[in-house]
Formats: C-alpha cells, structure tokens, sequence
C-alpha cells in the first residue's frame, strides 16, 4: 500500500436550509399602476401636441387653446404621479391570524 493513503472521514449530513423564494420588488399592482401612469403621460403628450400654423409668417392662437393650456399639463402631472405613486407602492403585509384548536 501506498504510504500516502488519504482516509476517507464521513461527515456527518448537513440538514439544507431552504431559502425564502426570491421576491420581485414589483407586484403586479405596482405594473398596473405604472402601465397607466405611461398610458397617461402619452395621452398628454398627444393632446399638447399641434397648434401651429401652416405658414410660419402667420401667428396661430391655436397655440393658446384650453387643451394645451390646461388640460395637457394636468393629465401629464396625472401621469408623473401615477408613475411615482407606482414605484412607491409596497402593500403591507397581513399579519397571519393564530389558529386556535376547536372547542368541543
């Protein structure tokens, strides 16, 4: 036999522990809300869009209408805030009710 003969000790069996499954940071309200609040900035973006004139020489008041003037940046804020709320969103969690045994 060699000289230089390993001996094989067993260890004993570690018991794995399992890890908690990988959470995402977003849950599927957390999509919904941020999905609206782009549907919402697009919407925006889409109604201050136009209003100029057809000639440059010509002034267009068009560029003064309530939709761009108002209605545009409101729904845009709408928008931001959505997507802000949406990234700060956490539910909280439900504390887990003890079970008491049936009373016979």
């Amino acid at each position: 036999m060699p000289a230089e003969v390993k001996k094989i000790v067993k260890k004993p069996l570690r018991v794995v522990e399992q890890k908690p499954r990988m959470q995402f940071a977003f849950e599927r309200k957390n999509y919904i809300l941020l999905l609206s609040g782009i549907f919402l900035i697009i919407i925006g973006f889409i109604l201050l869009a136009g209003g100029g004139s057809k000639d440059p020489n010509q002034f267009s008041y068009e560029l003064f209408s309530t939709q761009r003037m108002v209605t545009a940046p409101i729904i845009l804020m709408l928008g931001y805030i959505t997507v802000g709320v949406s990234i700060m969103y956490k539910e909280k969690p439900q504390p887990q009710q003890e079970q008491q045994p049936p009373v016979s």
